[in-house]
């Protein structure tokens, strides 16, 4: 039985793509160890397949990547393994050096254009770093795939690569429905479920809110804009922030909502190709979705008529923009595109990545 080693910077508990994909490998007959890091609220993990957590002294900054980097080269060094899966660029450079000083395939899963990530737009030296590792090191590997084709074509043209997409779509799911910690009798709900970071359109719908009467905008996740606009909306009851939950609630309380938000601003190459899973995941839940007019969203909603692509970026014309889609109904299409847009239709594609490996 072959070995991969996979790895991640972050505590493994909400990772759902690399749980898939940890799961996928594992159902085919791989055996597998995910690593990450551990954090002081870590919560514990219950997966068919190996973890490990990394508790480090630094979490955060220059000395987070650097302890993390360092640590996870010496684990990845003195473990065996057959095949390295390295996840983003961060985790990329141990993953690299070890795969070439022990003659390991490695294989490279970009969630993002990482070096694009808007927390580095006022950072040039930090992106210059990093964009410089992606330089070196990205046009040697063979094994690569990402979250969509906007972010494969980049690359291949970039660096002449061959990257797969392998979209990060939700596992086939029966409906179930939880309740919300308020009352929400006689309001349509409209959701965001996801990072609650810069470029992530939160400031506008918030602001759009108080146009809209008889709805509720409920914001799930976690972030660092957090704590700004909580106590920016302190005493709104019509907005409510209800922090980071485990998948298995967030599945159950998605459905009771009438909307889903993916409303990200075009801050950059990262941000506008894309595809954040909380749109499948909306779809899965079968309630409409409002997503940005940028390239791979507007391609969702145009292809399987489940929402609509937002037309103007301002608060008035969005709220009434939102009040006509809550009287419309997608259900049949909802229906229809999420039977096709689950984890097992892109299983086969993964799985050949892995089995012919060059």
């Amino acid at each position: 039985m072959k070995k991969i080693i996979v790895s991640v910077t972050n505590d493994l508990s909400t990772d759902q793509r690399v749980d898939k994909v940890c799961a996928t490998l594992q159902k085919e007959g791989y055996e597998i160890i995910l690593i990450g890091r551990k954090l002081k609220n870590s919560t514990p993990l219950n997966r068919s397949y190996s973890t490990k957590r990394i508790k480090l002294i630094f979490n955060k900054g220059f000395l987070f990547y650097t302890e993390f980097n360092f640590r996870l080269f010496i684990v990845l060094l003195f473990s065996k393994k057959d095949i390295l899966l390295s996840n983003d660029l961060d985790t990329l450079l141990p993953n690299y050096l070890v795969s070439n000083l022990q003659k390991k395939n490695i294989v490279y899963d970009s969630h993002e254009l990482f070096p694009e990530i808007p927390e580095l737009v006022h950072k040039p030296f930090v992106k210059k770093c990093w964009s410089t590792l992606e330089t070196w090191i990205l046009p040697k590997l063979k094994n690569t795939y990402t979250v969509c084709n906007s972010i494969a074509d980049f690359y291949d043209k970039k660096y002449n690569s061959k990257f797969k997409t392998i979209l990060n779509l939700p596992t086939k799911k029966e409906l179930e429905f939880g309740s919300f910690p308020f009352k929400t009798e006689g309001k349509k709900i409209i959701i965001y479920q996801g990072a609650v970071n810069i470029g992530r359109g939160l400031e506008l719908m918030i602001d759009t809110m108080e146009f809209l009467d008889n709805c509720i905008l409920v914001i799930i996740g976690n972030g660092d804009l957090y704590e700004d606009l909580t106590q920016k909306v302190k005493n709104n009851n019509k907005i409510h922030f209800l922090g980071k939950i485990s998948p298995k609630e967030l599945h159950k309380l998605t459905p009771l909502a009438n909307l889903g938000l993916s409303i990200e601003e075009d801050l950059g190459l990262n941000y506008r190709f894309a595809l954040p899973n909380k749109i499948f995941d909306y779809v899965q839940a079968e309630i409409p979705i409002l997503v940005s007019d940028l390239p791979e969203m507007k391609q969702v909603v145009q292809n399987y008529k489940v929402g609509e692509i937002v037309k103007k970026r301002n608060s008035k014309e969005l709220a009434l923009q939102i009040e006509k889609i809550l009287k419309k109904d997608f259900s049949t299409e909802l229906k229809s595109a999420k039977k096709e847009l689950i984890w097992e239709n892109q299983e086969e594609k993964l799985l050949t990545i892995f089995n012919n490996l060059m």
